[in-house]
């Protein structure tokens, strides 16, 4: 049936719930339409978040009394450093729900994990923060100290710190959705994300790639004046839940494969999250969806209407 017709009588076959689980790329976009509307949400939620940062600009830009604005854009930013861990959290708990497609209470299960994991997730934020801090300021002394000292060995330094932030980018794809998803210590989080940073070389390198196009799409966009209202538009509603659900789908299947399951197995039981959750016990009435014989429609009579 369509809403743009007025067929109400014809109706398809149905859907087959017992047909093979769809994989890889066309599962992420099944997924990812079905959840769209649900994604901006965690992405809305997710952003109230940044306000501190924006509050860092307006007092930096706006109050004249100079120790004022910094004591407002300090508090801003240790507000930001210590919150945006935990929120990060929230936000992979509900698409861990979503990739396992599982039902999600979205603003319930994002604060449930920003409360649980606070004191983890928020050191994990300071360290996330302080590396894009070293990257920024690597980014603006190196050039310089190696046009004032004339010497290239001036640009190993900012190298290593690039690929320190690389590595703990990739990192943060294993992190947080094992901080929601298992009881490790945070010493044993740790080891494992930086373990899996390298173990699942490939899929780090699409979802860095992936993030890489992404922020350097939403700065183009930035940049660019004729296109900045879009990026206003857009960085509310898209951006971080997108890339969220994207590494998270692309990396939790790592951490069910050397995290999850082998504790499952040493235990001599079975990841539950394999498992289909559907009763097994005999059933009353059976679907019939994908089997259901297509009813055409009716032809209408040629004969005269009786009023």
């Amino acid at each position: 049936m369509s809403i743009f017709s007025n067929d109400f009588e014809s109706r398809g076959a149905g859907i087959d719930l017992s047909a093979p689980r769809k994989k890889g790329i066309r599962l992420f976009f099944e997924i990812f339409f079905r959840k769209f509307w649900k994604l901006i949400e965690v992405n809305m939620l997710y952003f109230v978040f940044f306000i501190p940062v924006f509050l860092i600009l307006a007092s930096l830009a706006f109050i004249k009394n100079t120790a004022v604005s910094r004591v407002c854009a300090g508090i801003s930013l240790i507000l930001f450093v210590v919150c945006i861990g935990p929120a990060t959290a929230g936000m992979t708990k509900v698409m861990r729900n979503f990739i396992l497609e599982k039902h999600s209470f979205i603003v319930n299960d994002f604060f449930r994990a920003f409360r649980t994991n606070f004191k983890k997730a928020s050191i994990v934020g300071f360290v996330d923060c302080l590396i894009i801090l070293s990257v920024y300021a690597s980014f603006i002394v190196y050039p310089m100290l190696v046009k004032q000292t004339g010497t290239m060995l001036m640009y190993i330094p900012m190298v290593i710190t690039f690929s320190l932030a690389i590595v703990v980018a990739m990192m943060n794809y294993y992190i947080f959705l094992m901080m929601i998803a298992t009881n490790l210590s945070f010493t044993s989080l740790v080891k494992n994300s930086f373990a899996l940073a390298f173990v699942a070389l490939k899929q780090n390198v699409i979802s860095f790639i992936i993030t890489a196009v992404t922020a350097v799409g939403m700065f183009f966009l930035y940049w660019n004046l004729s296109f900045r209202p879009l990026f206003l538009m857009l960085i509310p509603f898209v951006p971080a839940a997108f890339l969220n659900f994207t590494t998270c789908f692309i990396s939790y299947p790592v951490i069910q494969k050397f995290v999850i399951n082998p504790y499952y197995t040493s235990i001599g039981e079975v990841n539950p999250e394999l498992i289909d959750d559907s009763p097994s016990e005999e059933k009353i009435f059976q679907d019939m969806g994908g089997k259901e014989k297509p009813i055409e429609k009716r032809r209408k009579s040629k004969g005269k209407r009786i009023s």
